[in-house]
C-alpha cells in the first residue's frame, strides 16, 4: 500500500474527528448537556459542570485546528504532506491525553487513591 493513499485515508479521517469534537463543544456550550465531560469508563463525574469548561475549551481548539488543517489542506494547498500530518497528528494526541487527565483529575485521580491508602 502506497504512503498517498495512507494519507489520503488520513486526511478523509480528519473530517469525522473534527465534526465529533465540535459538536462536543457545541453540546456542552449550547445546550448545557455534561454527559460527555470528563469522562472514565464512559461515566461522568458527580460534578461535570466544573470541569465543563474545560472540556469543552480542549474539544474546541482540537476542533478548529483539525478544520483549519482541512481548509489549508483541501481548499489552499497551503500546507506540505509532512506539515499537515504532523499538525493533526499532535493535535490528535495532544486532545486525546488532555481529556484522559481532565476525566482522571475530574474522578479523583490521585486524591483518591491517597484517602484510600489512609484508611487502611
Amino acid at each position: 500500500m502506497s504512503v498517498f493513499i495512507l494519507n489520503w485515508v488520513f486526511l478523509l479521517v480528519l473530517f469525522p474527528v473534527a465534526f465529533f469534537w465540535l459538536r462536543r463543544a457545541w453540546r456542552i456550550f449550547f445546550k448545557r448537556d455534561f454527559s460527555e465531560v470528563a469522562l472514565k469508563k464512559g461515566v461522568p463525574p458527580p460534578e461535570a459542570e466544573k470541569y465543563a469548561p474545560y472540556e469543552m475549551i480542549i474539544n474546541l481548539l482540537g476542533g478548529i485546528v483539525l478544520v483549519a488543517v482541512l481548509v489549508a489542506v483541501l481548499v489552499f494547498q497551503a500546507l506540505e504532506s509532512q506539515d499537515w500530518i504532523a499538525i493533526a497528528g499532535s493535535t490528535l494526541w495532544m486532545k486525546l491525553f488532555a481529556s484522559f487527565a481532565l476525566g482522571r483529575h475530574a474522578h479523583g485521580g490521585f486524591s483518591a487513591l491517597a484517602a484510600k491508602s489512609n484508611k487502611k
